[in-house]
């Protein structure tokens, strides 16, 4: 399993580089696999104290569901059937193709 790195992430560099937006962007560019709030913390370069003040929102906003739990760890990913989700998605994709229109454009 390999995880991508969120620091160069186009999305923050327009939408802004906060802690709710670096999660936010983990769990859009690693949507196929479920974490740990220790891994989603770590991965998002967030405190996990951080993480902690915004994810009860986060969870019931219905923006990320729990899957499945590993020991004492409870595994959560992006919720792609809500519809809050899938807008976001629509938005982070927008995001995503201005900038890379911006970059084709500076090319020529």
């Amino acid at each position: 399993m390999e995880i991508k790195d969120v620091n160069q992430s186009k999305f923050l560099q327009i939408m802004g580089d906060s802690p709710i937006n670096r999660v936010l962007n983990f769990l859009v560019i690693n949507e196929d696999f479920d974490y740990s709030l220790t891994d989603i913390a770590r991965h998002s370069n967030v405190g996990y104290a951080t993480l902690q003040i915004f994810w009860r929102k986060i969870e019931n906003a219905g923006i990320v569901r729990q899957t499945r739990v590993v020991g004492k760890a409870k595994m959560y990913r992006l919720n792609k059937e809500s519809v809050l989700v899938t807008n976001f998605l629509k938005l982070y994709d927008s995001v995503i193709r201005l900038k890379l229109n911006e970059k084709m454009i500076l090319a020529k």
